[in-house]
């Protein structure tokens, strides 16, 4: 069963094949996808293949994505979830994205620590990384507040519009209580 969460402004929910049309109007803007390592959606049929990929990641637990919609307002304004999940080694990617019409209203840092929180606590994760962009200073700087720490850079990691990019790795360990 798909875990939803809630905020005080948000539900995070599972991403259903209705949602095609806003995650759509989100992956088909090139402010979104420039930092995300994958090409800007062209069609809506494109969209339906990613809502088909978050549930099929989820339920062969390789990730698990959920739509970011606010409370007041049916339609999702982003998705948010972990990427690569590792069961056994405790551990995941967490990634996001946000339609830049709800940029700067704090959306993503509301839902980021939600499912930081599912992750170490439902999830028993030991760590959650990121891989950002370097130039997506936004995400870089979210991540560092929230107390992510930089490991390091990865060279040519990512392949944007056919040219590679460096991009920072951070990761947030649970804290051990002794």
């Amino acid at each position: 069963m798909f875990p939803v969460l809630e905020t005080e402004r948000l539900i995070l929910r599972e991403i259903e094949k209705t949602d095609a049309k806003d995650i759509f109007a989100c992956f088909s803007r090139d402010a979104v996808t420039r930092f995300y390592g994958q090409d800007t959606l062209t069609s809506e049929e494109q969209a339906e293949g990613f809502v088909e990929f978050f549930k099929n990641s989820f339920l062969e637990r390789r990730g698990i994505r959920w739509g970011i919609e606010r409370k007041q307002k049916k339609g999702l304004v982003g998705t948010v979830g972990f990427n690569a999940w590792s069961p056994k080694h405790k551990r995941a990617e967490i990634g996001y994205e946000i339609h830049p019409d709800h940029w700067r209203n704090g959306y993503a840092r509301e839902a980021v620590l939600e499912v930081i929180s599912y992750g170490f606590n439902d999830l028993e994760l030991n760590r959650i990384g990121a891989v950002v962009f370097l130039q997506n200073e936004a995400s870089n700087e979210m991540l560092i507040k929230l107390g992510f720490q930089k490991e390091g850079i990865l060279r040519d990691y990512m392949i944007q519009n056919g040219n590679p990019y460096d991009v920072n790795i951070y990761a947030k360990i649970k804290e051990r209580r002794i």
